[in-house]
Formats: structure tokens, sequence, C-alpha cells
């Protein structure tokens, strides 16, 4: 399934989004805007605002909040991709080079920080307190996160419970803030919230789960990247931590050794490791796993179109290829 068929009921929507980015990007600055303008428009699917679109629609809203609010959401997420970029040394995404590799990484940094701040702007216009402390709450976990996952770096001794609230803290709470402002905004009870939220959480570490087993099972040229980045940088994901828990002698040993060194020049052995030991079999389980539960949150909704594609989406984050 391409995102082009998910998206066919809020086409129109996704275009309104489009357009409140590229007049939000707009800076007197012209670096601001060049740096902004390449990181937003070099592809992507736009799954996080279109969370925001979609749980808005099954809720019945149709003002136009929801699209400031899915732009606003797209700006945080770009922002910490320009910093993530950053940490991680990167030079390659969605196929194309990275921001920090084409400009720099002081403008890249800089940048991410307009991006946010830009953002927070933007929450003040929809003059919501409940969505203000959903989205500040958000982006602070996001923070920690990406600072848990530096501090395990290397570390070859984290658990999967570890690795999980990294991914969560990381990547999942903005999923689980997108679902749930949908939620806010189409006036949605405390339980509905809840559930969008859950909705969310359990999507976002599904997806986490498919992107780390495609840093071993992809195509570069479908996923956009190189593959054994997240080998290269030394961050023990769950297909290595399994390895390292069910594997044979050698081959966990093999593991721990690369995850502590980092680089790639382990890469062959690890990926035969991993493939011999079963362990993307067990990661692409625990990503369905965590879509059931996603589509379970559901059951709060009316039965609608809108509902519809949020359960595709469940099953598009398990089965994509990039």
């Amino acid at each position: 399934m391409r995102m082009e068929q998910l998206y066919s009921l809020i086409g129109a929507d996704m275009k309104a989004v489009d357009a409140v980015i590229r007049q939000r990007l707009h800076s007197e600055v012209a670096l601001v805007c060049q740096v902004a303008e390449y990181i937003v428009q070099s592809g992507g699917k736009r799954l996080r605002p279109a969370l925001v679109l979609l749980s808005a629609g099954a809720l019945g809203y149709r003002g136009r909040h929801h699209h400031e609010l899915a732009a606003v959401i797209e700006f945080i997420h770009t922002a910490t991709l320009l910093h993530d970029d950053v940490v991680d040394g990167s030079d390659l995404r969605r196929g194309r080079e990275t921001a920090n590799a084409l400009f720099g990484n002081s403008a890249s940094v800089l940048v991410g920080d307009f991006l946010y701040s830009r953002a927070f702007q933007m929450m003040v216009v929809v003059d919501d307190m409940r969505i203000m402390q959903v989205l500040s709450d958000a982006t602070n976990v996001i923070a920690e996160g990406e600072v848990l996952q530096l501090m395990n770096c290397h570390d070859a001794g984290i658990d999967e419970q570890g690795y999980l609230q990294v991914i969560r803290y990381k990547t999942a709470k903005l999923f689980e803030a997108a679902a749930q402002l949908g939620a806010i905004i189409g006036g949605g009870d405390a339980a509905v919230e809840k559930a969008m939220a859950i909705y969310g959480l359990h999507l976002g570490t599904a997806f986490q789960l498919i992107d780390d087993v495609l840093d071993y099972s992809g195509s570069e040229v479908e996923t956009g990247k190189h593959l054994g980045d997240d080998l290269a940088e030394g961050k023990p994901t769950l297909p290595l931590i399994f390895v390292l828990r069910n594997g044979n002698p050698e081959q966990a040993a093999c593991v721990r050794r690369a995850i502590e060194n980092g680089g790639r020049n382990d890469f062959p052995l690890v990926l035969a490791a991993i493939r011999a030991s079963g362990a993307l079999q067990y990661a692409k389980q625990k990503a369905k796993a965590e879509a059931e539960l996603a589509a379970a949150a559901l059951d709060v909704l009316p039965a609608s179109q809108y509902k519809d594609s949020l359960l595709e989406l469940c099953l598009f984050a398990v089965a994509r290829n990039h």
C-alpha cells in the first residue's frame, strides 16, 4: 500500500498543511529559509501531520486549526531530524544529502532551533492551554529520549526495556501527541483523548521497530539511508539485543564487539548473526503486536472512513519497506 492511497481521504487537508508550512517557514534570514526549505521539502511520509488530520476527522472536526497543528507537528519532527543528523554524523537521509552535510553542523543546529521556536509561536495562535501542554510535554520528552539514546550508544548491556524506553520517548511520543491533538480539537472526552494517545504511542513504537529492522534488511534505494548506520553509531537496537540474548556465543561476541566499537567493519558478520538467529522475525513480531495494540485503542471511535484510514496506518507501519 502506498502513502498516496492512505492519504486520499485527506488530500486537500495535506495540501493546506503544506501551504501553512511554506508560509510559516518564512524568515528575513536567508540561510534559515534555505536550510528549512531543503529539509522540509526533501520528501518524507508526513505521517505525523496526517495523524492530526485523521484523528480530528474521525471525531467530526471541521475547523481549520488542525492544519496549523499538523504543521507544528511537522516542524517539531523536522527540528529533531536536523539535530539527529548532526549528533549521528549522518550524511544521507531520504536518498539525499543531509542538511548538515550540505550546509554544515552549525547551520543545521541553529535552524533546528528556529523550527522549534516557530512551532511554539504557532501553538499560541490556536490559543488552547491543553494543546500547549501536550506539545510542550512531548517536546521535552523527545529531548530526554535523544539524551537517553546518546547515553546508550556503545553500551552492549542495554536490555529490551531500555531500548523500548528510548524509542517511546524519542519517536513514539510525537506520534502520541499528534493523535492526541486530533482528539482534543475534535472535542473528544478524556477517555477518547487517552485512547488516541495510546493509539499514537503504539503506532509510533511499531513504526520505529520496523525502521530498526530495515536498517539490516532494507534496500538503500528504498530506505534512503545507508544500511548499517545504527551499527556504525554503536546503537543497540532490538535485532542486536536479540542476538546478544539468544545467539550462540560466537554470534553474541561479534555483536557485542560491534556495538562497543562502532563502525562498519563487522557489519557482514553481524548481519549474518542477525539473520541466523531469527532476530528480524522477532522484531517484526514485536512491531505487529504494537500495531495490534494501536488498532485496539481505536475501538472508542465511531465507524468512519477516517477510522478506517487510522487502522490502515497500523498495517502500513508493519508491512512497509521504506
